[in-house]
């Protein structure tokens, strides 16, 4: 099976170039496909540094690509893209579409343990998988210099594969973020499938327990949040995460947007922040 990157669309967008490619995962056990935004190049040996994003729960690799607007500041900034797909898909696993925020499009960016569940490996398929990919397929890219953010489902993978392999990325930020699964019913119900009934297990993917344990940041933690989100107050759970850094001295900048809601519309709004702020880290 293709495990080197075959390029399947490209488009011309603020002098760079949206491409999607698709590959034979060996952590997932299935095809993935994922987006890279390569900005205009100064010169044919200049390497970029690179942002993931991680999407939200129903995404695919596309979402991100169309709806945010990145690349506008990406562009100026000279900073690549790259947005994976959010879970393995075509394993055909009973129950894998049953729900909109369990299985397909819902990975939440771990390590299943659970037999069923075995290929939901998004967690090594992003922190390793993806960037040696990337190192060995893309010599524009430069992969030691990486940051990472995310949206919703997103925004918690970033901000736990942040904070679990400081060594590994420059900055963090997310829109909207799960930053307390262990508490909220969209965690609880994906925890106990992929992880089963073991709650240190979940804690290892919980932003708020995982800081007080991992709190060397190099850099500010970015966070905007709508206040009009309809799913702040059971699920997100922003003050939580607030509280816990505040108790261990970890920078964070958490930007309450009056009258934004959880959508591409928001994140499009303030996209060009996030660009901006791990522009400036990656250029260290």
């Amino acid at each position: 099976m293709e495990t080197k990157p075959t390029e399947i669309s490209s488009s011309k967008m603020f002098e760079g170039y949206n491409k999607r490619y698709k590959h034979f995962s060996p952590t997932l056990g299935c095809s993935m496909t994922f987006h890279i935004y390569f900005p205009p190049s100064p010169s044919p040996s200049h390497k970029f540094p690179i942002l993931y994003w991680l999407s939200g729960l129903t995404c695919t690799d596309e979402n991100f690509i169309i709806k945010s607007g990145a690349q506008r500041a990406a562009s100026t900034e000279g900073v690549a893209l790259i947005a994976p797909d959010t879970s393995p898909r075509g394993l055909n696993v009973e129950g894998e579409t049953d729900s909109w925020d369990f299985g397909v499009g819902a990975g939440f960016y771990l390590n299943a343990t659970q037999q069923k569940w075995k290929n939901w490996r998004m967690y090594d398929y992003v922190v390793k998988e993806l960037p040696q990919l990337l190192s060995e397929n893309f010599p524009q890219l430069d992969t030691s210099k990486a940051s990472i953010s995310g949206h919703s489902m997103g925004g918690h993978g970033a901000l736990t594969i942040y904070l679990k392999n400081l060594d590994k990325y420059k900055s963090v930020s997310a829109f909207a973020p799960i930053v307390n699964p262990i508490n909220c019913p969209w965690g609880q119900k994906a925890f106990t499938n992929y992880l089963g009934n073991d709650k240190a297990a979940w804690e290892e993917y919980d932003a708020t327990c995982l800081i007080s344990k991992f709190h060397n940041v190099s850099a500010t933690i970015l966070i905007d949040q709508g206040e009009d989100d309809k799913f702040l107050h059971d699920q997100l759970l922003g003050h939580k995460f607030q509280e816990a850094c505040k108790s261990v001295n970890v920078p964070l900048l958490l930007w309450l947007q009056p009258g934004y809601d959880h959508s591409y519309f928001f994140i499009s709004t303030f996209i060009d922040d996030h660009i901006r702020h791990h522009a400036k880290a990656l250029k260290l």
